[in-house]
């Protein structure tokens, strides 16, 4: 069976990816230990209980959707059990799309653009 040889491109690709794997974990460690300590164990949504046996199940959701924004207050943070969690980021990835439909039954507008518009002609044009 021949080897595999990494090129010096996929080393260095690949230092980079684990360094910013390090980077967020540890920033995601900050911002719950923060959370953790500012909040009680409690999901914001179920009400469920954590004691240290299952704390490992309580996450912190930024508000906001993003990661970065960790004010040290803890103003973007809220704590959710992981099946909370995972209901939210759904509810946010189901989020109405243009031109589909809102929650208060307005459309937004479509995307104007077609693609396909002249695929017809040409098709039917002879070379």
């Amino acid at each position: 069976m021949p080897s595999k040889k990494s090129s010096p491109n996929n080393d260095k690709l690949d230092q980079i990816v684990a360094a910013a794997r390090r980077e967020r974990e540890q920033r995601e460690q900050g911002y719950r230990e923060q959370a953790l300590k500012l909040y009680p164990w409690i999901c914001g949504r179920c009400s469920r209980e954590f004691t240290r046996a299952n704390l490992h199940e309580l996450t912190v959701h930024h508000r906001d959707h993003n990661h970065d924004n960790n004010p040290p207050d803890g103003s973007n943070w809220e704590l959710l059990c992981l099946y909370c969690h995972d209901n939210e980021h759904a509810r946010y990835l189901d989020a109405p799309v243009p031109g589909v439909g809102t929650s208060d039954g307005k459309t937004e507008a479509a995307a104007t653009h077609s693609p396909f518009a002249s695929l017809k002609d040409l098709l039917n044009r002879k070379p």
